[in-house]
Formats: structure tokens, C-alpha cells, sequence
């Protein structure tokens, strides 16, 4: 037996203890380090001759991460990232996709890895009930909200009109549904947002009645940018009228379909044919963690059921193959961290953690409202804050930016709003407190 492959060699076992020492002390740190961002050349002369043909050994590995590479990171999962959008897996989740790694689970198909896809179901279920999907809805969980879009318009396309049809969508959409569409050879046409941000039912209605070879209209459950809920049920009624896929990207926004405070602002959602969320970002599951619902999977399975000698016994015995609702064969089993952090923890315990981010930003709002020289820019339907600084222009704002990463305050990055460059926080780690943003807006005096 090859050495790197014997669980009783010595280097092999050394690794093993290592990484799980890892995994302990940084499950035991309550407050990370926020982590900071490096030059190329230098990382460039720490990591060279790392990989040479006989191995450094653990020791020489172990110290490469400690001391190059981690310094190197920023901390997605600190409770002082409040910048783009911010991850906060539990732990009990990170020690299962540890798990999951071991396992080598590949659930591409019901005949290889029917256990893992029926507890990945289960929680699409969960999803598509906090969605009010009916009973027949399903789908598989992707690597990210970018492939889940690339996805559910793949199957818009392939139902609507085809190769150059066209999508409508508004300017606040993420930037992967244009990629999306360039892919798949369709046009975006950009319908106007309200001052919000907001697009609204009418507006989409009107450029329907007046665009021919519309496949779908995308609508955002929580706008990357600044967290805005579109109008979803008038945009459902303008899509049923005009007989167009309807596809809602709720990738940030649509863990909060759990918290009771905000779910009315959701009305419609249940009316979409296709539904992205993402439990890497608001359902604090670990990185690579997309979630894809079909109201119709059938559909999805015309689109991406992948033909070949090799894989007709996959499709001898009729079961659940995730490999026939997204564009993947062999592919991790992400949706089982979340899985297992689930039945660990319940659902009231996302719920409160949920529920957690959005009172901290009510309450950095009020705190925004009452700091002098500081501007609210938006009324937030969910966990994102835009604010502007009194004369300030792009260069102070990265300034300011920089100074809270490398002072390890936090890390923020700047945004735009009606064409001007602004502050922007987005509160999702339920350990992030009120005073680390006390301490960000003290930074802009």
C-alpha cells in the first residue's frame, strides 16, 4: 500500500492530527483574527519550494499554513466581516463537512449515494416549504448562487424561446445572472428600479407587453448591494399574464424566509418557477453551498440529464439524481453539513440567529440616524446599510477601509448608491455586535 494511502504510516497519521488540531482551535476561538491580505511577491518568496519530490513533511506543511497562508486570509466567518457578503457556518457544520470530505460521499445519483441525497432532500424540503413551494417542488444544491443562476436559466431558455430570447432584469441584479445569460446566448434587457432599488411589478409588466422573446424575468429576494426585496408578487402577476418563467434569486436574502419578522416581505415567492438560495451566506452552512428549487423539476431534468453508455444504470432505477437539475456530475454533498447542523441544533436556533442579525441592524440604522455628519441612505428590508460621510469623495472611503483591516477592527469595503461611493455593512454573523459598529462609524470622524 502506497504510503499516503496506509491509515498506519506515520507521516499519514501525523497529518491527520494535525489538521484535526486545527479544526479544534479554531473551533474553540470565539473571535478570530479578521485576517488580512498580503503583496503577491512576498507570499510568492514565502511558499517557494514548498511542493519539492520527496515532501517538506508535516511539520514543514502545518508551519506554511500558521504562518503564510492564514495571516494571508481575511476571516469570512469573523464577526468582524461585515463587508460584500459575510458566512458564519457552525461548528457543528464545519466538523461535518469534514466528514463529509472523509466520506467521499458523491451523490450524483441515487444508486450511488441514496442516503446522503434523501438527508439533502430533507432539507430542500425544509427550503421550499419556507418558500411555499408546493409538494412536487425540488432540486439539488450547487456550488454557489453564480451556478444556481446559470442553472434555473438554463431551463427558463430551454422552455421560453431559446438561443437569443431574453431575459429582463433589473440593474440592482447580481452580476452572475449576465454572465448567466451571455453563456447561454440570451440578451439581458435591464428594466428601471424605483429609488429603492426596487423593481416593481408594473415596470415589468410594461417591458413585457412591449419585448418579444422573453424567457424569464429574475427578480432578487435581498439585492446584493443594499439587501432591497423586490416586488415579487406584482412580479409574478406580470410573469403569469405574459406566460414567462419567473426565477427569484434570493441567494443572500432567502435565509431570512425562516424569521417571522420579515417573511411577509416575501409574498410571491411562492409563485416563481425557479428559486436560488444560498446556505453558505444566511443559513450558516461552510463554503460551497448553493440551493436550487424547481416548482417544476421535470423540467430541469430535459435540460442537464446527461446521456451516455456509462450512466444508464443511473437511470435504470428511477430515483432522486441530482445530477439531472444542474449542470454537475461528481459532486461534493454539500447540502449535509447543513443537514447535520440542523438536527444538531433545530430550527429555532437559526431562526433566533436570524432574527439576531436583523435587530443589530435596526439597531446600527438608529445609530447611523443619530451619529452628526453620517447619512442613512436606505431603509433596510433585511441586514445591509448603505451610509454616507459628510464630503467625503472614493479616496477618503478607502482610506477608512483600510485603516479598520489593518488596525483589525473589521473589514468593510465601500460601495456605490445612485452612481456615489458610499459605506456599506452587512450584519449576518450572530456574534457581531453593536459595538464593533459604534467602532467602524467612530473611524469615519
Amino acid at each position: 500500500m502506497a504510503a499516503m494511502h496506509d491509515p498506519e504510516d506515520p507521516t499519514t497519521r501525523a497529518a491527520i492530527e494535525a489538521c484535526l488540531d486545527i479544526v479544534r482551535r479554531r473551533g474553540a476561538d470565539a473571535d478570530p483574527p479578521i485576517g488580512a491580505t498580503a503583496d503577491a511577491a512576498d507570499l510568492d518568496a514565502a511558499l517557494r519550494g514548498a511542493i519539492t519530490f520527496d515532501g517538506l513533511g508535516v511539520d514543514a506543511a502545518v508551519g506554511l499554513v500558521r504562518d503564510v497562508i492564514d495571516p494571508a486570509v481575511v476571516a469570512l466567518d469573523s464577526p468582524r466581516f461585515v463587508a460584500l457578503i459575510p458566512a458564519a457556518p457552525t461548528l457543528a457544520a464545519k466538523a461535518f463537512d469534514a466528514v463529509v470530505a472523509t466520506m467521499t460521499y458523491s451523490p450524483e445519483s441515487w444508486l450511488e449515494a441514496a442516503g446522503a441525497i434523501a438527508a439533502e432532500n430533507q432539507v430542500l424540503r425544509l427550503l421550499a416549504d419556507a418558500a411555499g413551494l408546493p409538494s412536487g417542488a425540488g432540486g439539488c444544491f450547487t456550488s454557489g448562487g453564480s451556478a444556481a443562476n446559470l442553472a434555473g436559466l438554463a431551463v427558463a431558455r430551454d422552455r421560453g424561446h431559446g438561443a437569443g430570447s431574453v431575459v429582463l432584469v433589473s440593474s440592482a441584479a447580481h452580476a452572475s445572472v449576465a454572465r448567466a445569460a451571455h453563456l447561454l446566448g440570451i440578451e439581458v434587457r435591464d428594466v428601471q428600479a424605483d429609488d429603492r432599488g426596487r423593481l416593481l411589478g408594473a415596470a415589468v409588466g410594461d417591458a413585457l407587453g412591449s419585448t418579444p422573446n422573453v424567457s424569464a424575468v429574475v427578480a432578487s429576494a435581498g439585492t446584493t448591494n443594499a439587501g432591497v426585496i423586490d416586488d415579487l408578487d406584482g412580479i409574478a402577476d406580470a410573469c403569469e399574464r405574459h406566460g414567462v418563467w419567473f426565477h427569484v434569486d434570493a441567494a443572500y436574502g432567502g435565509g431570512a424566509l425562516l424569521a417571522p419578522s420579515v417573511r411577509p416581505r416575501f409574498h410571491g415567492i411562492e409563485r416563481a418557477d425557479s428559486i436560488v438560495i444560498d446556505p453558505h451566506k444566511w443559513l450558516f452552512s461552510t463554503l460551497d453551498c448553493g440551493a436550487l428549487l424547481y416548482r417544476r423539476p421535470e423540467l430541469a431534468v430535459a435540460t442537464f440529464r446527461q446521456e451516455a453508455s456509462y450512466l444508464e444504470l443511473l437511470h435504470a432505477d428511477g430515483g432522486w439524481n441530482p445530477s439531472d437539475y444542474a449542470f454537475h456530475l461528481t459532486r461534493r454533498a454539500r447540502g449535509l453539513p447543513l443537514w447535520f447542523s440542523l438536527v444538531v441544533h433545530g430550527t429555532s436556533a437559526y431562526v433566533d440567529a436570524i432574527e439576531r442579525a436583523l435587530a443589530l441592524t435596526r439597531s446600527a440604522a438608529e445609530m447611523i440616524r443619530s451619529t452628526p455628519g453620517v447619512t442613512l441612505l436606505n431603509d433596510p428590508d433585511l441586514s445591509v446599510l448603505l451610509f454616507a460621510r459628510d464630503g467625503w469623495v472614493e479616496a477618503d472611503y478607502l482610506v477608512w477601509a483600510r485603516r479598520l483591516l489593518d488596525d483589525g477592527i473589521a473589514f468593510v469595503v465601500p460601495s456605490r448608491w445612485h452612481g456615489e461611493v458610499v459605506g456599506r455593512a452587512v450584519f449576518l454573523h450572530p456574534s457581531t455586535s453593536i459595538e464593533l459598529f459604534e467602532s467602524i462609524l467612530a473611524a469615519m470622524r
